[in-house]
């Protein structure tokens, strides 16, 4: 077998060079000249090239009966997390804080309010948040105070703050998907995932920036601010859930709610030093967010710890009678998600795919694998292919799809910023034949994920083939697209989405510049419980650096 993925070299397009070629790709006249090699380069024609035999999956689904691990066991979110007491407080931090008295939600809070608009005002300013609303963070925060004060919290979660991503609807405020005309009115009713939250004691903050649409893995958002990474506000911080990575990296909230569509949980999770899950597709509802790109999207936390991570998860996912995709998933458990070695577990990595990247990233994912080794892992070599039909699949599924979203808005296509139109443009020039290729190809894909688990019970790669890039110059105002520079960061996170795997990504390292280092890890359907073990072990004992941008909320 020979790996077939490779680094595409494209153009970087920012300022008014951007925005005229935008606008040139959207006239139908000449959008096949100028694609035409974007598309060469890309790959394109190989998948319109492949025989294929297997009919199409048009949603990644994996069906289980519900019933036959037995009536689902209640998991107690309060035996998940630990105190860590260190520099970076953890959900577990803010309540022994409460339970103690050392702190109230109500101070929390206002050291909330007080970090966010510190945070904004701050050279540069990092734009976690779209929107803030004081008035109904302070109502929440006053119940929730009362309620540890009577000693009745409603959960762990009770009075603890968390992001959410402005593509989840939440009460009281608008679903402005990161654009400058979606959410003209407030959310009727809360997303399924927001409203499990809600109904911990949660403390939702407020809604957290995003790539417009969520349409790049970049934090540009040129109507709300880019979000900047904590770590080196000069850097991206991922996308498109940036807000949310923003606001857990510097210290706003312990975890947050994104959604991941191609990477779009883990890549700003693992360049801003976070932990980052995709669950099994349907394994999380999708009820309440927008209707972007329907048969990729995953709805999922990023979090501070792993702990955090397993306790965010256990408390959104499961069935949702308003998500029919969520009603043929197996009882949510964490069972032995909490093991203290990984002997019997067998983890493959396919060196050619795992060494594609920045030596200093693969190097620190070597060494974190090495680490799992010592813990009990045997680690053996996979081989995987097919990789580059797949990439090209998703590409190709992803923007069909928000492009078909997005066109019930002609009026409002030049509002949106110049590198979501170059990419919308792009879905539209697919043709119809080019989408049952690529669901053609999840089949086959799907498949060949199957066949590797016959004998691993997870795939390790990195989770980005490099750290978080420089916001180039120029690029805040009018905005930037590098679609080789999305390459190298979407790399590894594009089989997950388009197979419906969960995978997860987790810190391993720095570089010479600080900037956070991810690994990744895929498992079989509905094991998020391993896939968050081997985010516990790995980072055990090894605390995370405190980024140049952070808020102290406990004190």
């Amino acid at each position: 077998m020979t790996y077939e993925l490779q680094s595409i070299r494209l153009p970087r397009l920012t300022g008014a060079l951007l925005r005229a070629f935008a606008k040139a790709v959207e006239l139908p006249l000449i959008r096949g000249l100028l694609l035409a090699n974007l598309f060469q380069t890309a790959g394109l024609p190989k998948l319109r090239k492949t025989h294929f035999t297997e009919p199409i999956t048009p949603w990644p689904m994996y069906y289980a009966d519900p019933s036959a691990a037995g009536a689902p066991q209640p998991i107690d979110l309060s035996a998940i997390g630990t105190a860590r007491g260190g520099d970076i407080p953890a959900i577990a931090d803010y309540t022994r804080a409460y339970r103690e008295g050392t702190a109230t939600p109500l101070d929390v809070a206002e050291r909330f309010l007080e970090g966010w608009k510190r945070s904004d005002q701050d050279d540069p300013p990092l734009k976690a948040f779209i929107a803030v609303d004081r008035e109904n963070l302070m109502a929440q925060a006053e119940a929730a105070s009362r309620r540890w004060k009577e000693g009745r919290p409603l959960s762990v979660l009770d009075g603890v703050p968390v992001a959410i991503k402005d593509e989840l609807d939440m009460t009281p405020f608008p679903t402005t998907v990161g654009t400058a005309f979606l959410g003209k009115a407030p959310a009727a009713r809360d997303a399924t995932v927001v409203a499990r939250l809600r109904a911990l004691g949660a403390l939702l903050a407020g809604k957290a920036n995003m790539h417009e649409i969520g349409i790049y893995p970049n934090s540009l958002n040129v109507h709300h601010g880019t979000a900047r990474n904590p770590y080196h506000p000069d850097h991206d911080s991922g996308g498109s859930s940036s807000g949310p990575a923003t606001a857990v990296a510097s210290g706003l909230c312990p975890t947050s709610i994104g959604a991941d569509g191609g990477g779009s949980i883990r890549i700003p999770a693992a360049l801003c030093g976070l932990v980052g899950l995709k669950c099994t597709f349907g394994r999380v509802s999708e009820a309440g967010a927008a209707p972007l790109c329907w048969s990729v999207a995953h709805v999922g936390p990023l979090s501070a710890t792993a702990e955090d991570a397993a306790l965010t998860y256990a408390a959104i996912a499961g069935p949702d009678p308003l998500d029919p995709n969520t009603r043929h998933q197996p009882p949510v458990t964490l069972a032995g998600w909490d093991r203290e070695d990984l002997r019997g577990v067998t983890l493959g990595v396919y060196p050619a795919w795992f060494d594609h990247g920045a030596k200093d990233v693969t190097a620190a994912c070597r060494e974190a694998v090495d680490r799992l080794k010592d813990r009990g892992a045997r680690v053996v070599e996979v081989e995987i292919p097919w990789l580059e039909e797949t990439r090209i699949a998703h590409v190709i599924t992803i923007l069909a799809e928000m492009a078909a979203s997005l066109d019930q808005y002609p009026e409002h296509r030049a509002s949106l910023g110049a590198a979501t139109r170059l990419n919308l443009a792009i879905g539209r020039a697919f043709k119809a034949e080019d989408y049952v290729q690529a669901q053609r190809m999840r089949t086959r894909a799907m498949a060949t994920f199957q066949k590797a688990f016959e004998t691993v019970d997870a795939v390790l790669t990195p989770a980005t083939a490099v750290t978080a890039p420089v916001i180039p110059a120029g690029g805040l105002a009018w905005g930037w697209s590098d679609l080789g520079a999305a390459t190298e960061v979407m790399r590894f996170a594009f089989a997950g989405n388009l197979t419906g795997l969960p995978a997860i990504t987790f810190p391993v390292g720095y570089n010479e510049k600080g900037l956070p280092i991810g690994l990744q890890a895929m498992g079989r359907p509905y094991d998020e419980a391993l896939l968050l073990g081997l985010a516990r072990i790995s980072t055990q004992d090894r605390p995370p650096r405190v980024p140049k941008r952070f808020y102290r909320l406990l004190r």
